[in-house]
């Protein structure tokens, strides 16, 4: 294993911003991911995990410490109890593994289709979309525990998964570097047709879509809001939905909904065990945003609110910049605090 120097991280994130990291250096093994955390702790580097890059806003300053490239790759399935686990690296390609349960038959993650990014990722953000995500399927997290010098494993109840959260980025953020995903999915189960979008799909279709049919179908629905990363697709460069959709009490719901009746709108909402999950999509576009707004060099995708986009040559900054412009002026019109659901690396950096 190899540590570079000065390592441009634009090129390996989706959004194609952000400076260099001052070392670099990439693991395919928990071995090289454990000699790698010693050297950065022998030298007191910083240290940042990087996956995939597509869930990322990296400081135009880069990162003055280590940036380590999770690169474990491979996937190996077997059954248990009736479901098959398929156990995947944390550096494989996560749409690779969707592709590869579905070719087998095993219902789950269908409907995760198109998300970028890699493995390791999903169990940190709960990864979700179109009616089903990671937390109905992982089995067990196996990581490197830094604290105790460890590799173990996680069984699922034990990560805390949320809507978009974890124990990994919520309670021990940091603690932890995710080496590989066990995910227990249906052989031969039906796929999970929850989503508006995909209902439409299929109305007037004659009996329940295979397996296949469904990750098609979200492939082309994704494509449509420019949510898959598309060579050439001027609305692509992004880290996908830029904003979690709020999750709100009953009284903040009321009055959402009273504010929403008295300006003749209706604001999508959906029941959770959480609370009222509301549109952050809606809430953006009722706040004076349009698909297509531009400021500068980014802007919000021509087919879809929720992401920002770079549209060439874009800094950091300017990403930043359109964040808080939404960020305030959804919560002067409504009141709602909207989250970022990337993570912002090196802007508390001191060189």
């Amino acid at each position: 294993m190899n540590i570079a120097e000065n390592i441009p991280l634009a090129p390996l994130t989706t959004f194609r911003v952000g400076g260099a990291a001052r070392w670099f250096a990439e693991a395919r093994s928990a071995e090289e991911v454990l000699r790698a955390v010693d050297t950065a702790r022998a030298n007191n580097w910083r240290l940042f995990v990087l996956g995939g890059g597509s869930n990322l806003v990296v400081a135009d300053t880069g990162f003055h410490g280590l940036v380590l490239r999770i690169a474990i790759t491979g996937i190996d399935d077997k059954m248990e109890d009736g479901k098959r686990v398929f156990e995947a690296g944390a550096g494989e390609d996560w749409d690779k593994l969707v592709a590869h349960a579905v070719a087998r038959d095993c219902a789950g993650v269908e409907c995760l289709s198109g998300i970028p990014g890699t493995v390791g990722g999903t169990p940190v953000q709960n990864v979700g979309a179109y009616g089903q995500e990671v937390a109905d399927t992982i089995s067990a997290v196996q990581v490197f525990d830094m604290q105790r010098g460890v590799v173990r494993d996680i069984c699922a109840e034990a990560c805390g998964f949320g809507y978009r959260t974890s124990i990994f980025n919520t309670s021990e953020r940091g603690r932890f570097i995710v080496l590989k995903v066990s995910y227990a999915l249906r052989p031969g189960g039906v796929p999970t047709l929850e989503y508006a979008d995909l209902k439409k799909h299929f109305a007037g279709s004659d009996g329940t879509p295979t397996l296949a049919a469904v990750r098609d179908a979200v492939r082309q629905i994704r494509h449509s809001k420019a949510m898959v990363i598309v060579e050439g697709d001027p609305d692509c460069r992004s880290a996908g939905s830029f904003f979690k959709n709020p999750i709100v009490d009953g009284a903040t719901d009321a009055r959402i909904q009273q504010v929403a009746t008295e300006r003749g709108l209706t604001p999508p909402r959906f029941a959770t065990p959480e609370g009222t999950k509301l549109s952050a999509a809606w809430l953006v576009e009722q706040s004076g945003f349009h698909k297509g707004y531009t400021r500068g060099a980014v802007g919000l995708s021509s087919k879809h609110t929720l992401a920002i986009v770079n549209r060439g040559g874009a800094k950091a900054t300017e990403i930043v910049a359109l964040k808080d412009e939404i960020q305030q002026r959804v919560h002067g019109t409504w009141g709602i605090d909207l989250h970022p659901e990337p993570v912002f690396v090196g802007f508390d950096d001191a060189p």
